[in-house]
């Protein structure tokens, strides 16, 4: 999501159509618009309610071997294979790709896969049709890797302790293009790029591609594996909840007032457009941030507080957390983030102002455009069945005292908190206005910052660990 700044920028947007206009209506009363594609089955799929969107290819991939004896087969397996051991960050991908959320992704991406989505923003599958998918999701491995491999078909990945994670089977490799790889998917070169700097400038010269399967699901053992929620276990939740429209709401921020203001009237319009039952997937990125974002745990922290506090409605809200790393490629990554829901039974996906952006790393500029972001999800190939919701600017009202929509007549009514103000009143323990964000969630917050605060200098934060 859009960090705090760019949120409350004091330049209103100019919101789209509330819905895009060739898409297929999704009222209930005429029914969910279905995708007729042919995926051929290379793993097992989940059964998936008939109410909610279809996922991308039609079903939805699950790469996790079943319990039993066939998992014992995999690891046993697993010891014969040349082995390819996985960062952090590598095991976050298989993550995502066991679960299906890069569905039809049945694994790394092969050559062609990695070219379309450099070159496409999109797959296009064996029967023509177009599934979007805008960030490469792929295993790098070096010189050394590669000629142990040799002529081999399948392969080990470990994690950090050698333990097997999964088996990679049917490989390809081939060169990885890092110059290419990184201007097409960030639209520069700067050097200072977190995800770059942390995965590809010291990353191997090849790549390997191939099916996944996947030995037992990821589990990080953090307190927190209750909220990592699959594509398929939202799906059965939405329906437990009889919800006739999903929409969500990914950020990597804690939740102020205004966005839960936007959250609420997001569902308001929904049932004023004759949905009975909306429910909001609230979806904080869980996997790699840079350093100075808040990290997951104490988000979900100050989420709990927003839901304990009222501020969402608990009945109607689930919160859960997106196993993705992040890449901070503006408006390419937004349209993954946006995609990924869709396989988790998403029909509506809100967008702000510069989504997954960032300050430019070099140059004193944000590094994307602030809007491009909506408007490239407003017209990506392979996401005409998502309707995106662009919101309106928040700031907080003076003479309300509260969180509210800009009002452009009475600009001098409103104050933008910066989250460079946020921060800072938080790292000295001081209260925002009276509305900016529920007591617990603030308190959080503080708490968060005060962590960070040097015992040596009290005016001086620690370097921030990554999420």
């Amino acid at each position: 999501m859009a960090s705090m700044a760019a949120l409350l920028s004091k330049s209103p947007i100019q919101p789209l159509s509330f819905l895009k206009s060739t898409q297929p209506s999704p009222h209930p009363q005429l029914g969910f618009s279905k995708l007729s594609v042919s995926w051929p089955r290379r793993s097992p799929v989940c059964r998936i309610s008939s109410n909610l969107i279809e996922p991308d290819g039609g079903r939805l991939v699950d790469l996790v071997v079943p319990e039993g004896v066939e998992r014992e087969v995999r690891r046993r397996d697993a010891v014969a294979c040349p082995k390819i051991k996985l960062s952090g960050i590598d095991l976050e991908w298989v993550h995502v790709l066991s679960e299906g959320w890069a569905s039809p992704l049945t694994g790394f991406m092969r050559e062609s896969e990695f070219l379309q989505t450099l070159h496409f923003n999109s797959i296009r599958l064996h029967d023509g049709s177009v599934v979007n998918m805008s960030v490469p999701i792929v295993l790098a491995i070096d010189d050394a890797q590669k000629r142990e491999i040799g002529d081999r078909r399948r392969v080990a990945l470990v994690d950090a302790n050698d333990k097997p994670v999964a088996i990679l089977s049917d490989i390809e490799i081939y060169k990885h293009n890092k110059g290419e790889r990184i201007a097409r998917t960030w639209g520069t070169i700067a050097p200072g790029l977190p995800y770059v700097e942390e995965t590809i400038t010291k990353a191997g010269n090849w790549l390997i591609g191939g099916d996944l399967e996947v030995i037992e699901p990821i589990k990080y053992n953090d307190g927190l594996d209750h909220y990592r929620l699959s594509p398929a276990q939202l799906r059965e939740e939405f329906s437990r909840r009889n919800a006739d429209a999903v929409f969500a709401f990914q950020l990597r921020n804690p939740v102020h007032n205004g966005h839960a203001l936007l959250m609420t009237d997001t569902r308001r319009r929904l049932l004023e457009m004759g949905y009975k039952n909306p429910v909001l997937l609230l979806h904080p990125l869980g996997g790699f941030t840079k350093a100075d974002d808040v990290p997951l745990s104490w988000r979900i922290k100050q989420h709990e507080k927003v839901l304990e506090e009222g501020v969402l409605n608990p009945e109607t809200t689930v919160v859960a957390i997106f196993p993705s790393p992040m890449h901070y490629a503006g408006p390419t990554e937004v349209q993954w983030h946006a995609k990924s829901r869709i396989n988790a039974g998403a029909n509506f996906y809100i967008v702000g102002r510069d989504p997954a952006g960032m300050s430019h790393p070099t140059e004193n500029r944000d590094l994307y455009d602030a809007d491009h972001g909506k408007k490239v999800l407003s017209m990506a190939p392979g996401l005409e069945k998502l309707n995106i919701l662009p919101f309106k600017v928040a700031a907080y009202d003076k003479k309300q005292m509260k969180m509210d929509f800009f009002d452009p007549s009475r600009p001098q009514d409103f104050l933008f908190i910066s989250g460079t103000k946020m921060r800072n009143l938080a790292k000295n323990r001081e209260n925002p206005p009276d509305g900016f964000m529920c007591p617990g969630g603030w308190k959080v917050l503080c708490e968060y910052y005060g962590s960070l605060v040097s015992p040596l200098d009290g005016n001086k934060l620690l370097e921030a660990v990554p999420a």
